[in-house]
């Protein structure tokens, strides 16, 4: 896409802002090796690394990290947090000084988890030091309890999975008393992601077709993470510990430009009286990303410009999406003509509001820091 043409679509796109991830470097190195952008994204991350640095009172080089190809693990949490947060800011930076495309003009912003936070200091509702302080500052009891931590994918290629049956046998197992488990997002309405202690995901595993159905399947990940998201970080009251420090977390503005969708609330819900209210609930409320994606499709979102190193979650859940309504239109006439229908502001209005979900295959998804280094120079 060319840069006239993004400028022109601005106004209709929404800006997608990745979370953590267990490698977070992307394609950042290569914006520092390109003369146009060296410079924005090294003071980006310096910045960063000066806010993680002030945080936890060790020294910290984002810059050097990346030069060196040098992933970020769990033991070093609080530097990815940095990393991807001054690596979304650098990208948006290069964007409007070298490109003179002026983000804030786009219709929307919305991010999972972490993402959250990087989408509501690039919109101008927190500023960047003390909206980091504070996860980065927390960083090491959430790295605790990842330690004890398993995620799994709660997934059914044809049923819905409901939301209330998951929260009912996490509950049932919690009362076991064997650790906690929780739901940490919903992805899409036959899709979500549970964290559990020890021997609570097998255990959820194990009385799942009972519970959900013969169709719902179980996948554990490999890999660890923080159990943001759910209610294990109560055990070291890590809410109610960042709803203290947010008290003398300033505001900049009555509300963030451009707005931004909430993964907590999924709707378009923050302004300034209620910015920490929402981001208290923020740590421990499941991200509704199916909630985002519906919205954005039913708004009419045309384009989707993806920020941070190598996003994933976002990027491949809207990609299923179109992939499954293809399927299920090309067997069928009457949906292909609706979906054209769809286009049509004045009939949009007055269908069905799930006929939105017919929209998912005229998305077209942007990754910023690719279109950033195929700008001719």
């Amino acid at each position: 896409m060319q840069v006239e043409e993004l400028r022109r679509r601005l106004p209709n796109a929404a800006l997608a802002f990745r979370g953590y991830n267990v490698t977070n470097l992307g394609r950042t190195a290569e914006l520092l090796e390109d003369a146009r952008y060296s410079g924005i994204m090294e003071e980006a991350l310096q910045e960063a690394s000066r806010w993680c640095r002030e945080a936890v009172g060790r020294p910290v080089d984002l810059v050097r990290r990346v030069r060196q190809g040098q992933e970020t693990t769990l033991e070093c949490y609080d530097e990815a947090v940095a990393l991807v947060v001054g690596t979304s800011i650098g990208q948006l930076r290069a964007l409007a000084e070298v490109w003179k495309v002026d983000y804030r003009r786009a219709r929307l912003a919305f991010g999972y988890s972490l993402g959250e936070l990087s989408a509501l200091i690039a919109c101008g509702l927190l500023p960047a030091a003390e909206g980091l302080r504070i996860p980065i500052g927390l960083a090491a009891d959430s790295v605790a309890l990842a330690h004890d931590a398993r995620l799994a994918v709660v997934f059914s290629k044809t049923d819905v999975v409901a939301e209330r049956d998951v929260q009912r046998l996490c509950q049932q197992i919690n009362l076991e008393g064997n650790g906690t488990i929780g739901i940490s997002a919903i992805l899409t309405p036959n899709t979500l992601l549970v964290i559990g202690q020890g021997q609570t995901v097998a255990r959820f595993r194990e009385l799942a077709a009972a519970a959900l159905g013969p169709k719902v399947m179980v996948h554990e990940n490999r890999h660890r993470w923080p159990p943001l998201h759910t209610p294990i970080v109560w055990q070291r009251c890590i809410a109610d510990r960042a709803a203290h420090q947010m008290l003398r977390m300033p505001v900049l503005a009555p509300a963030p430009k451009p707005p931004v969708l909430s993964l907590v609330t999924g709707q378009v819900s923050y302004e300034d009286y209620n910015c920490r209210e929402i981001l208290h609930r923020w740590v421990d409320h499941p991200q509704r990303l199916w909630d985002a994606v519906y919205q954005i499709l039913a708004l009419g979102i045309e384009l989707v410009i993806h920020v941070g190193p190598q996003p994933n979650i976002i990027p491949a859940t809207l990609q299923r999406l179109a992939d499954n309504v293809r399927q299920q239109t090309a067997a069928s006439l009457g949906m292909r003509a609706l979906s054209h229908m769809v286009r049509r502001p004045w009939l949009h209005a007055i269908l069905p509001r799930r006929a939105s979900l017919l929209r998912a295959p005229l998305i077209e998804q942007i990754t910023l820091e690719d279109w950033l280094l195929a700008q001719p120079r």
